[in-house]
């Protein structure tokens, strides 16, 4: 009992510093035109907000495609089964300029910024490859992330994503408030298995009220994967992303934070790696 009401004590704590803290922050906000303000409005009221590569503009665009499209060819070469559990194929790039650079960007971090209302860190990124899978397992079950109590990704589309292809999909926050039953169901059902299958979260949230996110190649999604409720859709064919993770400086959970950087994955060796950071035609 007493241990309880310690960690509940704790727990007010840490909140009300965070709180604290997101308030202290607010003057040192960075200044945003009007277009990301609404970026970033969008992110406060619906966890989500989805555009382009080329409507983004980044100067350091073209370098980013052309390193991700330079390493894609040495991934998933192996003969996968399609009836079968396919783990995904994924590089660590985040000490590579090319992806570094886009990830750094000073419009980004501000936006971000302002979403997250801390100091951020950029932990890092991930060229992922997923493959056809008939079994839900893994990020292909409905979960939340937990790195902290806002976690930015940026999910960038390298192909075309249609239903085929796994899309992002996720439920929107007003079925999931915490005001509702569906609140203490999805966590429930979380904490006990670690994710939800489409069938079981049918039964709590209809799945008329999913979205699914399909999208042309250069598609960039930026969600908050702890407030939202997502996953990876089953596909029949292969989907290629690049996945960039930022969280307030330090984060809740730092542990859950460095698979970005560490020897969790491996790394592309040198030569691809050299390949990845020359500077050819935009394929933008």
């Amino acid at each position: 009992m007493l241990t309880t009401i310690k960690d509940k004590g704790l727990y007010l704590k840490s909140e009300l510093d965070y709180r604290m803290a997101r308030w202290q922050n607010a003057k040192n906000l960075p200044a945003l035109t009007a277009g990301d303000r609404s970026i970033v409005t969008a992110l406060k009221n619906d966890g989500i907000y989805i555009t382009n590569l080329a409507d983004l503009g980044l100067p350091s665009t073209s370098q980013l495609l052309n390193a991700a499209h330079s390493l894609l060819p040495t991934m998933g070469t192996e003969n996968y089964d399609k009836n079968l559990q396919n783990p995904p194929e994924i590089f660590i790039v985040t000490d590579l300029p090319a992806f570094a650079n886009w990830g750094s960007e000073p419009r980004l971090t501000n936006i971000i910024h302002n979403y997250i209302g801390l100091p951020i860190a950029y932990h890092g990124v991930h060229l992922r490859k997923d493959f056809a899978s008939v079994d839900q397992f893994a990020t292909l079950l409905w979960h939340r992330d937990v790195e902290d109590r806002r976690v930015l990704k940026i999910i960038v589309y390298l192909n075309d994503v249609e239903e085929k292809h796994g899309p992002f999909e996720y439920v929107p926050l007003s079925h999931t408030a915490i005001h509702q039953l569906s609140h203490y169901r999805i966590h429930h059902k979380i904490h006990n298995s670690g994710g939800i299958d489409d069938e079981t979260l049918n039964q709590i949230v209809p799945k008329s009220a999913w979205k699914s996110c399909p999208g042309a190649a250069g598609t960039v999604i930026l969600a908050d994967t702890r407030r939202l409720l997502h996953h990876g859709t089953l596909r029949t064919e292969e989907r290629s992303t690049l996945f960039f993770v930022y969280t307030a400086n330090p984060p809740k959970n730092p542990r859950l934070c460095t698979h970005y950087w560490d020897d969790t994955y491996p790394r592309p060796n040198l030569n691809q790696a050299a390949d990845a950071v020359k500077i050819g035609t935009s394929i933008v």
